[in-house]
């Protein structure tokens, strides 16, 4: 630390301390010749005043680089220059002086610009530090503040070498100066309380108040390794999967431990099904076995004794000369995929668990020997590691693949996972036991049911228009080359199959039926298709035209399939933003209270919800959670209303949507059908329920052919006037929101089979030129539903 203008001590070299120490060695040594060498020292001390009484200035240091070292050559013996790495050095300095020849061939590799600073030096710590100094050295405190100090200093190669410090102060003293405050025992109990309180120290420590002269004496050892270790470990548990930056830094770990500067770092998973290997992550890092494929079978990689060594025995396979390899192999894929790769020598370790093999670690040189047999036992200590944490990856994995089926491919929500979770511990307990095992039916009573839809207006009409389209694009590009043909070389059975395309283009023209598209279909297979493949070769000019209609028709179906494809996409796509929306809104809605949550995809987005006391055992259930659903439920429709339309700006198809709410007064009960693996309603009472789902979106308003859906409305669906007061409360607030306008309408129902005495309340959306809210400000709070219930 060259800059020590903002620290509280003034540092000054100075060999006082040193000297009185020779004295007193000199006085009680017994030895002769110890005596006159001692006494030889302090009169030629004698000579360099000022270097008894203190040098503050660091650049007239190197003017007594001989004195130096004759005053330090009983602390530096000669016998042991070329081995420890040694220096004297001005305290909380980075000048240093008296090397032995090891340290300063060290300084010399690492280049003339290096600059030797301690790793991660904080300078507020190291403040407190100079702080700490003064009250064990002035006030005979033993204050504990000692951490282990490195430096990181580059060999010739490169390669980052790490260098733990040892210090040695024993040659030092401080002194007060005026600006210097008196410390009492008081105050060093408020210092110590408050440890990291850099401007409370500073305040009792002002900057450059105190002296510390002296000499320390600095010894660096070489814990490359196990700092390279530790270092591995930390990236190890950081990584949540291997990533590009992790790659790079285990390499330059790697890089550390082997001294090996152009060392690689390559990982290989193995497939135990298959017996095949296989790039980590889909890609993501180097793999030196597989070189540019992504997977291969593993006999075909390597030859007999890579193998057994390191798919069947678990141990290193180590090659040290690559090329010497591949003539011994000429046949093996692992030595050309080496070759190609440049690697003229390579280790391949094995990270297994217990007789599983999961992976390989491959480190791989440039150099020929760089990696052998003898440097392969470097690995015995990292390897631990690497075994732990690929298996802790192989085992998160494998949860979120379960994680991700159950969240996809089954209807088990986390709000009810605890009952099944109670069931399959009771299974197991009879298998561990000898019983008999059966999982029971889950079921729940009591609940109240919520449900919403958000679907695509006139979806079958639009799919039907993007079907005719398709169809009339096809039959005219097929009369376009029939046309072409009877003007090159004209055929009766030309004209025919013409006049047939021309029937069927009227036809479709005019109107889409339920068996036009098949239709079609045989025509294009039975006369049109044979047609084409005749004049494909018969007729040269035609090819061209034939090709283009070829590369426009779908391989599978044998039509043309861009405007289905359009529309199919736009609704999938659509369906995928209102799904994820509605599970991240869903998320918050758990927060009011715990319940039973499912969403399904159709031309739209539908959704259930179950809430009641017997899902949620652990916590109370109150009414009023529910009123507090059903007005998020009607919020968030808005919400989706509006996200619909934002997701379709500058789509070329424009769709519209309607939105529906089933009002369900009652309880029910649900149960989990194991053959359907879902929940649904239990009890022919509760079917109604079911019942009235599937119709209403078809329903009339009473009196008219209009549906109760209208796009750019929301439908809500009841049967209780209770529940139309309460949902009259609902949109006046969100009028005042303005999520909802003020064309509301109160109507009745037409009834269809099986369902009578249905009313509902219609109301338009307003949709703002931003996204839907979702900044908590606009969020419902305890408070604004007791407002809207009384």
């Amino acid at each position: 630390m060259e800059d020590l203008q903002e620290f509280p001590l003034q540092v000054q070299l100075s060999f006082s301390k040193l000297l009185e120490e020779f004295k007193v060695r000199m006085q009680q040594s017994q030895n002769e010749v110890t005596k006159d060498y001692l006494k030889a020292v302090l009169d030629y001390a004698e000579s360099y005043p000022e270097l008894i009484n203190g040098i503050e200035h660091t650049d007239k240091i190197d003017e007594y680089e001989e004195v130096l070292s004759t005053l330090l050559d009983n602390l530096f013996p000669a016998a042991l220059t070329k081995n420890e790495i040694k220096a004297a050095t001005m305290p909380f300095m980075n000048k240093i002086f008296n090397p032995t020849k090891r340290f300063a061939a060290i300084m010399k590799d690492a280049g003339e610009d290096f600059d030797l600073s301690i790793r991660n030096l904080d300078p507020a710590y190291y403040y407190i530090i100079g702080c700490v100094v003064i009250l064990n050295s002035y006030y005979n405190y033993d204050i504990d503040f000692k951490r282990p100090v490195f430096y990181e200093i580059p060999d010739k190669n490169g390669v980052i070498r790490t260098y733990r410090a040892s210090i040695n102060a024993d040659f030092t003293f401080c002194e007060p100066t005026e600006e210097a405050v008196e410390i009492t025992p008081e105050i060093v109990d408020k210092l110590i309380e408050n440890g990291n309180d850099f401007k409370l120290w500073k305040e009792y420590f002002p900057p450059n108040s105190w002296i510390l002269k002296g000499i320390t004496i600095l010894n660096l050892t070489d814990v490359t390794v196990d700092d390279s270790i530790s270092d591995l470990k930390s990236t190890l548990l950081a990584q949540k999967n291997i990533k590009k930056d992790a790659v790079q830094q285990f390499q330059s770990i790697f890089s550390s431990i082997f001294n090996i500067p152009d060392l690689q770092v390559g990982f290989t998973e193995f497939d135990k099904d298959e017996e095949c290997f296989m790039r980590m992550n889909n890609g993501i890092g180097n793999s030196f076995i597989l070189n540019d494929k992504m997977r291969t079978d593993c006999r075909q990689s390597m030859c007999d004794c890579s193998y057994d060594t390191l798919i069947k025995d678990k141990k290193y396979f180590v090659i040290p000369d690559v090329d010497e390899y591949a003539v011994k192999h000429k046949t093996n894929l692992l030595a050309k995929n080496l070759q190609e790769q440049g690697i003229k020598s390579c280790i391949l370790a094995p990270i297994s668990r217990g007789n599983e093999l999961l992976a390989v670690l491959e480190l791989v040189s440039s150099k020929r020997n760089s990696l052998h047999s003898l440097n392969a036992t470097k690995l015995d200590d990292v390897m631990p590691y690497i075994v732990s944490t690929v298996e802790r990856k192989k085992f998160e994995l494998e949860n979120r693949i379960k994680a991700v089926i159950q969240s996809e491919c089954t209807s088990i929500h986390p709000s009810v996972l605890w009952v099944f979770e109670e069931e399959a511990r009771r299974f197991i307990a009879n298998q561990n036991q000898g019983k008999f095992a059966a999982f029971k039916d889950i079921a729940f009573e009591d609940v109240y049911p919520l449900y919403g839809q958000i679907d695509i207006v006139g979806s079958s009409e639009e799919r039907n228009k993007a079907i005719q389209q398709d169809i009339l694009i096809q039959l005219k590009m097929v009369y376009d080359i029939l046309d072409l043909a009877i003007a090159t070389a004209p055929m009766p059975i030309y004209e025919q199959v013409k006049f047939r395309i021309e029937e069927f283009t009227a036809e479709i023209t005019e109107r889409l039926n339920a068996n036009s598209e098949s239709e079609v279909f045989a025509l294009l297979q039975e006369e049109v298709n044979p047609l084409l493949s005749h004049l494909n070769t018969k007729i040269p000019e035609l090819k061209k035209a034939i090709d283009n209609y070829k590369a426009s028709i779908n391989k599978d179906t044998g039509l043309i399939y861009e405007n289905r494809k359009n529309y199919d996409d736009t609704v999938q796509l659509i369906n995928q933003n209102l799904a994820t929306f509605l599970d991240r809104k869903q998320q918050e809605a758990q927060q009011i209270f715990p319940h039973y949550f499912e969403r399904y995809k159709t031309d739209g987005v539908d959704h259930n919800i179950y809430i009641g006391a017997s899902m949620t055992p652990k916590e109370k259930f109150n009414k009023v959670y529910l009123y507090n659903l059903r007005l998020w439920q009607l919020c968030t429709m808005c919400e989706m209303e509006n996200h619909f339309y934002h997701k379709q700006e500058g789509a070329e198809l424009q769709l519209d949507a309607a939105s529906l709410i089933l009002v369900f007064s009652t309880t029910l009960s649900i149960r989990y059908r194991m053959d359907e693996k879902k929940f649904d309603v239990d009890g022919t009472y509760n079917a109604r329920y079911e019942i009235i789902k599937k119709r209403i979106d078809k329903a009339l308003v009473k009196g008219t052919d209009e549906r109760i859906t209208q796009k750019g409305k929301i439908a809500i669906i009841y049967s209780q006037d209770a529940d139309a007061e309460e949902y009259t409360r609902y949109i006046h607030y969100l009028q005042r929101k303005e999520y909802l306008g003020t064309e509301v309408e109160y109507l009745e129902l037409e009834d269809v089979q099986g369902v009578v005495g249905l009313k509902a309340i219609r109301v338009n959306v307003l949709y703002t030129s931003k996204l839907p809210r979702t900044n908590e400000e606009e969020t419902i709070t305890y408070e604004d539903l007791m407002e809207i219930l009384d």
